[in-house]
């Protein structure tokens, strides 16, 4: 099956040559060589089959194919050996911690600001900074609950962050059907191969819940709050309240008297004490942001500022998204923590930096240009496989909005064997692991690997065609 097999100039997370196994993956790689291709493809048809039945799916906006997907999943799982893997959640737990204390500085003292280490005109140009928060204490200081942090490896096999996705980070269900979907179909190469299970993040979010909860009391009631069914992600969120035991609900299913919050139910009202939320800050009550939204709340930003509701993620944490304010996050470990961060950032140059901005406009052609709160592929130049009036609308861009661009090196990323047209090819990967920040850190021990199927391809989204694998961390 991997006969032939090129791994070419890139690192490759199976191959350290054309002719050398990594030893964390030589025991999955000789189960995989024993499977003749028939027997091969009719398992990966299984694992389809499988995401069909389950109704694993994401959205599409705007393309005429239509909206809903089975996401692309590869049967080759990605192997991260267990020594890579404690380096990866020390580096991750250091990261969220001093995010966190960043987001309880800007809304209180802001004494980072006072020392020089963040300019203020950053934090007040970020889209999602919500100035009127400003005072208002979270329960434990915790803004940041579940977080999504976007790992790649370059080609000298370090690992970079590459972004953090703090207000509604998506895809865990993913990760834990990708694990199912492998277990069904390909059983025996989990046979001996010490892989550590990745099923208690359900259990973890849930204990998270409960630990933010005002109401000590007995047990807390905990929902999860969606847009509804046409959101991208709305498979997820039912998947995720069934997990863990919770209520999902819309924003009508929920009420808001005397400062309390209330769910309808065919008993009477419920009171609510934890919302794990999947709606953002702009439509999450209308009588305080957006006047148009029907998906929030109205009164529940009073609740929340009384104390008497708990959301995860709380409210303000997409300032700590900002691909400027990302920029910052080294120096936010050192200010903070007075450590010197484990996990580097992917160098960045700020548009609204003038020396910065010159040598972005002097190097279109080379550098990854990003809108600052674009996701999903989009708002993106990539410099090198752009086309001259790709490169002109850029530059017009960033000249009318520099506080809004970010430029960065194209860095060249890992690769993974993937199934492609019936042989194995290697294709680029990213990696974003979930962290949970309750009483304690937790990092579910993986990931969702995400893959770019098209042949050369970086964009590993699977909006823009992008599919995904199990991902293995060994036991030590």
């Amino acid at each position: 099956m991997f006969e032939g097999y090129d791994p070419g100039e890139f690192y490759d997370e199976m191959f350290a040559s054309s002719d050398e196994v990594r030893t964390s993956c030589a025991d999955v790689l000789s189960k995989f060589e024993k499977m003749s291709d028939d027997d091969f493809e009719r398992r990966r048809a299984a694992c389809d089959e499988h995401f069909l039945r389950q109704g694993v799916t994401f959205t599409v906006y705007h393309d005429d194919r239509g909206t809903e997907r089975i996401f692309p999943f590869d049967p080759v799982p990605r192997v991260i050996p267990a020594d890579e893997w404690e380096m990866l959640e020390a580096g991750l737990t250091q990261r969220i911690i001093a995010l966190n204390l960043f987001l309880h500085d800007i809304y209180h003292g802001q004494q980072i600001v006072r020392d020089g280490v963040v300019p203020e005109y950053h934090i007040k140009g970020a889209k999602h900074y919500r100035p009127e928060f400003r005072g208002v204490d979270v329960p434990g200081d915790i803004y940041i609950h579940i977080c999504g942090s976007d790992l790649i490896r370059g080609d000298d096999g370090q690992f970079y962050v590459l972004e953090d996705n703090g207000r509604c980070p998506s895809g865990a269900s993913y990760l834990l059907e990708n694990r199912n979907a492998l277990k069904r179909a390909f059983p025996e190469i989990f046979s001996g191969s010490k892989v550590r299970p990745v099923d208690a993040y359900p259990v973890e979010l849930r204990k998270m819940l409960h630990h933010v909860s005002p109401h000590r009391e007995g047990d807390p009631v905990c929902v999860l709050l969606t847009p509804g069914c046409y959101n991208s992600a709305y498979f997820e969120h039912c998947y995720l309240a069934r997990e863990m035991g919770i209520e999902i609900v819309e924003g009508r299913d929920l009420t808001v008297v005397d400062d309390f919050v209330y769910m309808r139910t065919t008993k009477g009202l419920v009171r609510v004490d934890v919302i794990y939320r999947r709606i953002d800050d702009d439509f999450i009550d209308p009588t305080v942001f957006r006047k148009d939204s029907v998906l929030g709340v109205p009164g529940l930003m009073n609740a929340y500022r009384a104390g008497n509701v708990a959301l995860a993620n709380a409210v303000g944490t997409g300032v700590a998204d900002d691909k400027v304010i990302y920029r910052f996050v080294p120096d936010m470990i050192r200010y903070y923590l007075s450590q010197e961060p484990l996990l580097p950032n992917v160098p960045t140059y700020l548009a609204s930096e003038e020396e910065d901005r010159k040598y972005m406009l002097d190097h279109l052609p080379e550098l990854v240009v990003k809108a600052a709160n674009e996701s999903g592929g989009y708002g993106m130049l990539m410099g090198p496989s752009a086309t001259r009036e790709e490169i002109a609308k850029f530059r017009e861009l960033i000249l009318n909005d520099p506080r809004n661009y970010i430029g960065q090196p194209v860095v060249s990323l890992s690769r993974c064997p993937t199934a492609c047209d019936g042989s194995m090819a290697g294709r680029h990967v990213d990696l974003r692991p979930y962290i949970i920040y309750g009483s304690d850190v937790k990092i579910v021990p993986g990931g969702l690997t995400r893959v770019a199927l098209r042949e050369g391809s970086l964009v590993v989204n699977s909006s823009q065609g992008g599919g995904s694998k199990d991902t293995w961390v060994l036991r030590d």
